[in-house]
């Protein structure tokens, strides 16, 4: 077997299976995307070890680690084989004795192992260092319900390099935007994500991301990256109210009325009691344009500060008559605006 660096692991990684040999809580905090989770330890198993391992001795953890190991290891077999495939990564927390033991019963077996130098750890430090790097962004802003998530869609349709920043937090980052969605990611596993999206990427060329705040729901843009958003160049859809609120109800109306109003009194310090009040009621009246229009003076404002808080930056408005998407996004790559310097 062979202990290979960070750098050949992703390499390699593109055409062989990534066998994480953590427990099932480690996986579930954050793991390596794609990575196949076969623990050689439970997580109680691995308490016990490590126990043994500070008040004891080396030689007694190691002796219980063996004997959990050996009722397990027809267990182990029968999982690595279901992949069908000869030659495998293997990694766990620090590259240590959990990956090298795993390695060995597979090579035993007649696999071919590279073992991640470092485990995942250092897979941990590749990633938070990999958003240090500088990049072309450009920013899609505009006020909620411009349609910005369509028409960065439209804008990959037509061949350009985007990130869906929402789409990998599972979450459309307002008070609202955890309806309809998965569960989110934990905050470290949003990183590995992003990190893996952005690793396909050609990073010389020009990326085109959503407008967000820092915090998208529960996960946190990872604060080099959010540097370089605050500071790139945003083009702003404008969009008049009407049509907006004519988005929102399509998109939002067909949910439970309760998510709908628990999503309203999230948000009731902010809007304010007597705002709260009128729009639940119009919420239970099923006149969903009224709630909107309500919801919309609290999101306009804080979008307008946030905004007027990117001092020096570049913001180009789009004013758009009518609601298509795909028409938009060819008038960023296609008009002048996408002709000036980024």
């Amino acid at each position: 077997m062979s202990q290979i660096p960070v750098e050949a692991f992703f390499q390699k990684a593109k055409s062989l299976s990534i066998i994480d040999v953590r427990t099932t809580d480690e996986f579930a905090k954050g793991h390596i995307p794609g990575a196949i989770n076969i623990p050689i330890f439970s997580n109680e198993e691995r308490i016990i070890v490590g126990t043994k391992y500070k008040q004891q001795s080396r030689d007694t953890a190691m002796a219980e680690a063996i004997h959990f190991i050996s009722q397990k290891v027809d267990f182990y077999l029968d999982e690595i084989a279901k992949l069908n495939r000869k030659e495998i990564l293997v990694h766990c927390w620090r590259g240590g004795m959990r990956s090298a033991g795993m390695a060995s019963l597979f090579q035993a077996d007649g696999y071919k192992v590279h073992i991640l130098d470092g485990g995942y750890k250092n897979y941990r430090n590749a990633v938070l260092k990999s958003f240090d790097q500088p990049l072309k962004l450009l920013i899609l802003g505009g006020m909620t319900g411009c349609g910005k998530s369509d028409v960065l869609k439209e804008i990959e349709n037509l061949g350009e390099q985007i990130v869906d920043l929402e789409g990998i937090a599972h979450h459309k980052g307002s008070a609202f935007g955890a309806l309809g969605q998965l569960p989110q990611p934990t905050i470290e596993q949003f990183e590995n994500k992003l990190h893996a999206v952005f690793s396909k990427l050609n990073l010389c060329k020009p990326i085109w991301l959503e407008d967000e705040s820092q915090l998208v729901g529960k996960v946190r843009i990872p604060k080099p990256l959010f540097d370089q958003i605050r500071k790139a160049k945003v083009f702003k859809l404008e969009l008049s109210k009407e049509l907006r609120i004519k988005r929102l109800v399509n998109e939002y109306t067909d949910f439970d009325k309760n998510l709908i109003v628990n999503s309203i009194q999230n948000i009731s310090r902010r809007l304010g009691g007597m705002a709260t009040k009128q729009a639940i009621e119009a919420v239970e009246k099923n006149d969903f344009t009224a709630a909107i229009d309500i919801v919309l003076f609290y999101y306009d404002k804080t979008y307008s500060y946030g905004l007027s808080q990117r001092e020096g930056q570049t913001i180009i408005s789009l004013k758009l008559d009518e609601n298509d998407p795909k028409n938009t996004a060819k008038k960023l790559i296609e008009g002048e605006l996408w002709k000036s310097p980024v």
